[in-house]
C-alpha cells in the first residue's frame, strides 16, 4: 500500500465554499479525493502535451452520409492508419446524418494527425477528438 503525506491548502472562504458545492454535487467523499483527481487531470493533460506520449481515445464525428463519398474517404483513412483505428461504432441519427465514434491508439502525433484527416474530410459536420494516457504508470 502507497503511503499517503498530508499536507495544508490554505483558501478564501468563498473559494472553499464553492469547492465543497463542487464536491457534493460530483458526488465526492472527500476534499482529498477532489484534489487527487484534479492533481491527476492536471498531470494527465501535461504528458498529453508531449507529441510522442502514449495516447488512446475517442473521435466522435457528426457527418452527411450523402456528401460526396464521405463514407468511402472515412473508412480509406482508417484502413490507411489501421494500426491506430483500433474500432468503430456508428449509429444512423436520421435519413441523412450518421455519428461515428472511432477508438483510436497510438503517439499523440499520430493519432492527432487521423483525427485532423477525418475532421476535414468534406461532409463531416462536427468533430471531437479525447484522449487520454494510455499507461498510468
Amino acid at each position: 500500500m502507497e503511503k499517503i503525506v498530508r499536507f495544508g491548502v490554505s483558501l478564501e472562504p468563498d473559494l472553499l465554499k464553492k469547492f465543497d458545492k463542487l464536491i457534493r454535487k460530483k458526488g465526492y467523499a472527500s476534499r482529498s479525493e477532489a484534489i487527487r483527481d484534479l492533481i491527476r487531470e492536471e498531470t494527465v493533460k501535461q504528458s498529453l502535451e508531449n507529441e510522442n506520449e502514449d495516447i488512446v481515445g475517442t473521435l466522435t464525428i457528426v457527418y452527411d452520409h450523402d456528401a460526396s463519398n464521405v463514407t468511402n474517404k472515412l473508412l480509406d483513412v482508417q484502413h490507411l492508419h489501421h494500426k491506430n483505428s483500433l474500432s468503430t461504432m456508428h449509429v444512423h441519427l436520421d435519413a441523412h446524418n450518421c455519428l461515428e465514434v472511432i477508438v483510436v491508439s497510438g503517439k499523440g502525433k499520430d493519432v492527432r494527425s487521423i483525427a485532423d484527416r477525418i475532421t476535414s474530410i468534406k461532409g463531416v459536420k462536427h468533430g471531437k477528438l479525447v484522449v487520454t494516457k494510455k499507461r498510468f504508470d
